[in-house]
């Protein structure tokens, strides 16, 4: 059997520039919304609206109402996908990638309280009924609670419910998710929703190139830090002969597809306005690529909630926040040190072109901060 291609060593700021490559923030690619969905394998979204920053930051004229008009047609979802955590995601996507994280999501929702609430015995019952539930109309969680409690009245309704939504393969229908409408979590199953099957073979090497492209080099311990699951390694020894193998400063191997993208360290990158939640800071278990170990904390806080993030010279310099409203629009940008009067100039610049994209119609007002 043939050897893996023989890489190079690559310091902190290459893999930097070949992270922004794969991840379209070297420059806004001419694509479509779907397409970038799709080649990002998703974008964590707990909340509504960042995946329409998220994309804003990545393509050359995107429009919110793009976005939009994809869920509403059913091509774009949100589910529980990766680390157990609500993604939109590619219709094709969710069938094929949920199916392989199941087991990882079943033994997540075991370790819970909820999980130790309701026997394993019960499971088979709970998901049939669930099910049932679901495939006749998508409900709301209090929906679901009021249903199982009639159903097993001696059991906590709320525990039955959250380990139906980890267990039963779900989305959230709109108009939650879609820019402008809002509306509470309303469930569906996904085999109702996109009238297609899970797939029924998923294709554990698939996902490991589908990473690779998006969020490569990459160790397999980065590989379970995206996806949450964990038995990566004898995956990527299967590959190894078709994979590049790359190295870091300090000696660990970095897996790669060939003939992906490897910019020069020296590539400029421009200042960039990335969404709150965003896989980019999320997705490798050493993150000094995109984040200095010393700043993380101040990204990483107790309640889970992941800032959105200013990134300066390529690395995450800062933190930014909106809030939107009917009349007025606000963006206020806080840089960790000081900002450059080119670099400050670009942040606002980012910041008035995210609002005017984001709220047309209302008053813009754009603060980058000045740290003491």
């Amino acid at each position: 059997m043939a050897g893996a291609a023989e890489g190079t060593v690559l310091d902190r700021r290459r893999l930097n520039r070949a992270y922004l490559a794969r991840q379209w923030l070297l420059r806004r690619e001419p694509r479509g919304a779907l397409e970038a969905v799709e080649h990002l394998v998703g974008l964590q979204a707990q909340h509504p609206n960042p995946p329409y920053a998220g994309l804003f930051g990545r393509l050359e004229g995107f429009r919110f109402g793009e976005l939009a008009d994809l869920m509403l047609q059913r091509a774009v979802v949100r589910g529980t996908l990766m680390r157990g955590t609500v993604h939109l995601a590619s219709a094709r996507d969710l069938l094929a990638l949920r199916p392989l994280l199941q087991p990882h999501l079943a033994r997540q929702i075991n370790g819970t309280p909820s999980g130790k609430a309701v026997p394993a015995a019960d499971r088979a019952e709970l998901l049939d009924f669930g099910r049932r539930l679901l495939d006749e109309q998508p409900r709301t969680v209090a929906e679901l609670r009021q249903l199982l409690g009639e159903r097993w009245p001696d059991r906590d309704a709320d525990a039955l419910a959250h380990v139906l939504r980890f267990e039963l393969p779900t989305v959230h229908v709109p108009p939650r998710g879609v820019w402008g409408r809002g509306g509470r979590a309303t469930h569906a199953t996904v085999e109702s929703w996109l009238g297609a099957p899970l797939d029924p073979e998923p294709d554990r090497a698939a996902m490991l190139r589908r990473y690779l492209a998006a969020f490569g080099p990459a160790t397999a311990a980065d590989v379970t830090a995206w996806s949450g699951m964990t038995g990566w390694r004898p995956t990527v020894e299967r590959l190894r002969p078709a994979l590049v193998v790359h190295r870091d400063a300090c000696g660990r191997e970095l897996f790669d597809l060939p003939g992906a993208p490897l910019p020069p360290a020296d590539t400029p990158a421009p200042v960039r306005l990335v969404a709150e939640f965003d896989n980019l800071t999320l997705s490798h278990a050493d993150r000094t690529r995109i984040v200095a170990e010393a700043d993380r904390p101040r990204l990483m806080s107790r309640n889970g909630i992941v800032p959105g993030t200013l990134l300066v010279d390529g690395f995450v310099a800062g933190t930014w926040r909106w809030d939107l409203g009917r009349t007025s629009a606000t963006l206020t940008v806080t840089p960790w040190s000081r900002l450059t009067p080119a670099d400050h100039a670009a942040a606002e610049s980012e910041a008035h072109a995210l609002l005017a994209a984001a709220a047309p119609e209302a008053a813009p007002r754009v603060a980058v901060g000045t740290p003491e």
